[in-house]
């Protein structure tokens, strides 16, 4: 025994001891071996180009086995499972007219529970394969209940019956159980795909609007819960689809293609279906941007949504088109309120604006007779500028600049005769430009293309107008006074694009007189429109010559 151990311990302690030692060195030695050796070179570590690795980590396998791999396994999985599927679906479609009604569908149903059976049993081992087969077994078990009102040669049960369309719907609802169980929204798409197929199936109009309400407010509920964002990609064309082919007479029910004109309050469950989706997008997660989905969504919500609305109140509710449209102008401009209150949404808040605005041009149009309908819609411009500017949207700038120009050319081309309306469009130019000018920071525009866009336009209409309004010969003077306003605005607005349209219109006096006044003007209006531009002109000249002698300091002229 050494020196530094205790003479009180005795043998036994000495072995507990050492015991513990040894025990603390063989984790060491087991925590040394687990950790991660240092770092390969870039030559151990770099792969050959034709070759990857499998899930183990451990054999590398060739790129063209991988591809073949995918093939067999995923690729031949979905092919032959979906050959499976129709085989049934195709077997069910026959008559059996020497079989009761009710076994064909009874046989569907027990292959659609086998196949949920056997996804059951494969779910650890075969779990792509087992989703596939849940997917097969959900529309099975909606074609077999389909089996019962359809394809046999006497049908078991009417979709206009209470106690068929109770059967339709367990099978719907069985099928979004399933899909919410097993928290999987390809699923979940397929039961959104079958439910709108039931509502087809049964073409009643209480069964269409209701599914219009019901399957979008899941979708959305569904989507709020899980993350499942896309699936409203997916509902969106699914519920106009619906209501398309329910209001062109459902031809796949034998009937005619027609609008249906009943009831009038359809095209309204249109809108709400609109706004439960856009209430999706208003309550998702991560608000701080506008990922790609909620911008298609909300762009299909605009362009399924409105469009249908628009074709259907055109081709059967005329004498209510402009209460309507009125209404949906309110809806589409709440929903881009809302997303600019809540989110200072740019992308979603132009799609709304723009159909809301685009919804009160309809009702305008509707209600206005020409060609006063030009002036309400340039009136229009104003008030989609001033809520431009709220929005902070210069895209709604740009698109509302666009709508204006259409209009002033859709008048020009309808109208035939002058009635002082395009007077009213250069108004709406110079005060459109006025705000952006005033709010042009609140708006963030960089240049000034848009402002002078509007003035541009201005510079055209007004010319155009007081050509068309006063008589020919008075066409000169008329366009001197032009020119004179715009110096005036100069003096009380400061802004040197004002001048310079007064310079412009000046010029264009100038020849106008000299190619139409010299050869068409009796004499005395020749004298007089050449006198009034020459004064004009001439003061025009005088101001800037003392304007450049304040600049100099010099005394001014003629003193």
């Amino acid at each position: 025994m050494s020196e530094d151990t205790p003479q009180h311990l005795s043998d036994s302690a000495i072995s507990d001891r050492m015991a513990r030692i040894e025990e603390r060195l063989a984790r060491l030695e087991a925590r040394l071996v687990a950790e991660p050796s240092a770092p390969a070179t870039p030559e151990t570590t770099v792969a050959p180009l034709a070759e990857t690795v499998d899930d183990s980590g451990s054999t590398p396998v060739p790129a063209a086995e991988e591809f073949e791999f995918e093939v067999g396994q995923n690729w031949f999985a979905v092919a032959g499972i979906l050959a499976l599927a129709l085989g049934a679906a195709f077997m069910l479609s026959l008559p059996f007219a020497s079989l009761p009604r009710g076994v064909p569908s009874l046989g569907g149903l027990a292959v659609g529970a086998g196949l949920f059976l056997l996804a059951r049993r494969w779910q650890n081992s075969f779990v792509l394969v087992a989703s596939y087969l849940r997917g097969a077994g959900m529309a099975l078990l909606f074609f077999a209940t389909l089996r019962l009102f359809f394809f046999g040669a006497f049908p078991g049960l009417s979709t206009g019956s209470l106690i068929g369309r109770a059967i339709l719907g367990l099978a719907v609802a069985g099928n979004l159980a399933i899909a919410w169980r097993r928290q999987s929204p390809w699923l979940a798409g397929i039961a959104l795909v079958l439910g709108h197929a039931a509502a087809i199936a049964v073409g009643s109009a209480g069964v269409i609007l209701f599914t219009l309400i019901v399957l979008p407010a899941l979708t959305v509920a569904a989507a709020r819960q899980t993350g499942w964002l896309r699936l409203v990609l997916l509902a969106i064309p699914l519920a106009s689809a619906t209501y398309l082919i329910w209001a062109i007479g459902n031809p796949f029910l034998g009937g005619a293609y027609h609008f249906v004109a009943a009831p009038a309050i359809a095209p309204a469950f249109l809108l709400v279906a609109v706004a439960l989706f856009a209430t999706g997008a208003l309550l998702r997660p991560d608000r701080a941007t506008e990922d790609p989905v909620t911008v298609i969504s909300a762009l299909l919500n605009c362009a399924c949504g409105y469009g249908l609305f628009l074709i259907h109140t055109t081709a059967s509710f005329g004498p209510i088109f402009a209460g309507a449209h009125a209404v949906a102008s309110l809806v589409f401009l709440g929903l881009a309120v809302l997303f600019w209150r809540r989110e200072q949404s740019r992308i979603s808040t132009f799609f709304y604006a723009m159909t809301g605005y685009a919804a009160l041009s309809a009702a305008i149009m509707k209600a206005t007779a020409m060609p006063e309908v030009f002036v309400w819609l340039s009136l229009q411009s104003v008030g989609v500028v001033a809520t431009a500017v709220w929005f902070r949207s210069r895209f709604i700038v740009v698109g509302n600049f666009l709508i204006y120009v259409a209009i002033v050319l859709g008048y020009m081309v309808v109208a035939q005769q002058e009635s002082g309306v395009s007077l009213g469009f250069g108004l709406v130019a110079l005060g459109s430009a006025r705000i952006l000018n005033w709010q042009r920071d609140r708006l963030e525009l960089k240049t000034e293309l848009m402002r002078n866009a509007y003035l541009l336009s201005a510079f055209i209409v007004f010319p155009y107008a007081l050509y068309h309004l006063v008589p020919g010969r008075y066409v000169g003077l008329a366009w001197v006074g032009l020119a004179s306003v715009y110096y005036l605005l100069n003096l009380i607005v400061r802004n040197q694009k004002y001048r310079w349209m007064g310079h412009t219109t000046l010029l264009l006096t100038l020849i106008y007189q000299v190619v139409v006044g010299i050869s068409r003007f009796e004499p005395i209006y020749r004298v007089l429109s050449f006198l009034a531009l020459g004064t004009v002109l001439l003061i025009v000249s005088l101001s800037f010559t003392r304007w450049r002698s304040r600049q100099r300091g010099e005394p001014p002229a003629g003193k």
